[in-house]
């Protein structure tokens, strides 16, 4: 069984889903779920859904990691083109994973207590993403 998702993101951050995973879901049984973001510029990451405090500090520490090209220390890009957030955005999805497995017992996801699924917009301005979802039933 499969699906898509889309978001409509608004800049740069983590933009959790895992409840509309989680509903999708319910009707299933056990096996193992994959998801892929079909774009270069994003990524997909399991991470702490309690503090959002988390989110901005990752978000911080990614920008620090791979700050825009137009910066000093990344003069040494040549696909600047399509902006100054766009190279760096196919830097970090390089760098995170681009796709996730979850394993599911009852239909349910089996992360952890404070666990979500997130998409990772990395470009500056509003864009639709597009995420497929996989289930494979055990038999």
């Amino acid at each position: 069984m499969k699906t898509q998702f889309e978001f409509q993101t608004d800049g740069p951050g983590l933009y959790e889903f895992t409840d509309q995973v989680a509903a999708w879901l319910r009707p299933r049984g056990d096996g193992l779920l994959t998801l892929l973001v079909q774009h270069t510029s994003a990524s997909l990451l399991i991470q702490e859904n309690a503090d959002p405090d988390v989110q901005t500090d990752l978000q911080a520490f990614f920008n620090r990691l791979v700050p825009p090209a137009d910066d000093a220390k990344m003069s040494y890009l040549i696909h600047t083109v399509e902006g100054p957030d766009d190279m760096p955005a196919h830097i970090k999805a390089a760098i995170m994973p681009v796709s996730l497995s979850i394993p599911v017992a009852a239909g349910q996801l089996q992360l952890g207590t404070w666990q979500g699924i997130y998409l990772v917009e990395h470009r500056c301005r509003p864009h639709r993403r597009r995420v497929v979802v996989h289930f494979n039933a055990d038999r």
